[in-house]
Parts: C-alpha cells; sequence; structure tokens
C-alpha cells in the first residue's frame, strides 16, 4: 500500500501546484499598468501554450499508439464536441471559465495515467506528476484571475482551485487500480480530453492572449510550448 500513498500524493501536490498559482495570483496587487497588462496576457499566453504542449505530448502520443484511426478520429472530435456544448452552457449561465475547464480537461486524464503508469514505471509516473506541475501552476494563475472576473470571491475561487485538486489523488488511484491493463481506455479518455482542450485554446484561451501592437506576450506561447517539450524529453 506504500506505493499507492506515493501515487496519492504526486498527483496531489501537481494537483496543488495550480492552488499555488492562484494564490499568487490573489497576493499580486501591483496598479493595473501597460506593462503589469501586457505580462498578464504573456501568463495566458503561456499557460495556452503549456495546453497545447499537453495535447501534443501527453495526450495524443499514447492513442496515436494505439488507437484505430477511426477511433481515435472520432473520439477526438467527440472531445471538441462535447466541450463546444460545455462552452455553449456557460457562455448563457455567465461563466467565463475556459482556463479553468481547460485545466481540469488535462489534470484528470494526466494523472489517470499517472496512477495507470506508476505501478511498472516509478520514474515515469514522478516525471508525469513534475510536468503535470509545471502546467498547473500558470493555469491555476490564469483560472483565478478568470474566476474572479466573473464574480467570483476570492476566497472562493482559491477554495474551487484547492478543491479541484482533490481530483489528483482520485483520478491517480483510479488509474493505478482499474486502469493498468486497459491501454486503449486510457488512450481514449487521453484523446478525448485532448480534441475539447484544443477546442478551447482556440476558442477562448488564444484570443484572450492578444493585445493590439504588443508582441512579446505571444512569445509566452512559445516559452509554455517548450516547457512542454522539455517535459516530453525528460519523459521520453
Amino acid at each position: 500500500m506504500g506505493e499507492v500513498y506515493v501515487v496519492m500524493m504526486a498527483s496531489w501536490l501537481a494537483g496543488m501546484a495550480a492552488f499555488a498559482g492562484g494564490v499568487v495570483a490573489r497576493v499580486e496587487g501591483s496598479a493595473d499598468t501597460e506593462a503589469k497588462r501586457e505580462i498578464m496576457h504573456g501568463i495566458i499566453a503561456f499557460g495556452g501554450g503549456i495546453l497545447v504542449a499537453a495535447v501534443a505530448f501527453a495526450l495524443l502520443p499514447h492513442g496515436l499508439a494505439v488507437l484505430s484511426p477511426a477511433v481515435l478520429g472520432v473520439t477526438f472530435c467527440a472531445g471538441g464536441i462535447f466541450f463546444c456544448v460545455l462552452d455553449i452552457l456557460l457562455d448563457k449561465h455567465g461563466g467565463a471559465k475556459a482556463q479553468f475547464v481547460a485545466m481540469l480537461s488535462d489534470f484528470f486524464p494526466e494523472a489517470i495515467a499517472l496512477g495507470a503508469v506508476f505501478g511498472s514505471d516509478h520514474r515515469l509516473g514522478l516525471l508525469l506528476a513534475g510536468f503535470i506541475g509545471a502546467q498547473n501552476l500558470p493555469e491555476g494563475f490564469n483560472s483565478y484571475r478568470e474566476i474572479t472576473r466573473a464574480g467570483v470571491r476570492p476566497r472562493a475561487a482559491l477554495a474551487v482551485l484547492l478543491g479541484a485538486s482533490l481530483l489528483g489523488p482520485l483520478a491517480a488511484v483510479t488509474g493505478y487500480f482499474f486502469l493498468q491493463e486497459r491501454d486503449r481506455l486510457i488512450a481514449a479518455i487521453m484523446v478525448f480530453a485532448g480534441g475539447g482542450i484544443l477546442y478551447l485554446i482556440f476558442q477562448d484561451i488564444a484570443p484572450q492572449s492578444k493585445l493590439r501592437r504588443r508582441w512579446l506576450p505571444a512569445l509566452g506561447a512559445v516559452l509554455g510550448f517548450a516547457v512542454g517539450l522539455l517535459g516530453k524529453k525528460l519523459i521520453g
């Protein structure tokens, strides 16, 4: 059972990175200057770049390896359609939660994968936990700002991020006990999430990162993708 506790702790700490990002956003209290707006848009782009990397290097490769072309295409498009419908429903209820939804959409399936692979490869599991944490930190920062702009109180926004971190152990234990031998199901879950995240990136996150006559924020996306690229290189 000791290994199970390690899996739970690794996935929970990866989820807590989002809460830490929210805390940073909460205590950050400088004046709303032009330079600050450029930095904030750069952080949004950075989070978007990491999400693109998560789709390319964490969510899709396993599906490409084990799923048939038909299942791969249908599952990926189904994820995009599902999140499109979810986005419409959130919009009708006055929601602006693309960053938060995207964060959960890659955190949950990646935590499942973390638990599934940990039994056979501890090193890969721990590296994957580090990669998830690196993603969640800027995504938590952006999610906090997005949630509070939608009218949620700061303490409630932090409570939401803290609660979301608990999904990590739940997902990881599910993967550890039930999905170690079910490669196709794990792959389908990850591909489905990848399609949804790609929709959210182009529909909501990328447009938020743009500033007229400012070019540095877009480089945040390049830097974010580079983080994911290095994470993939480390994971192998």
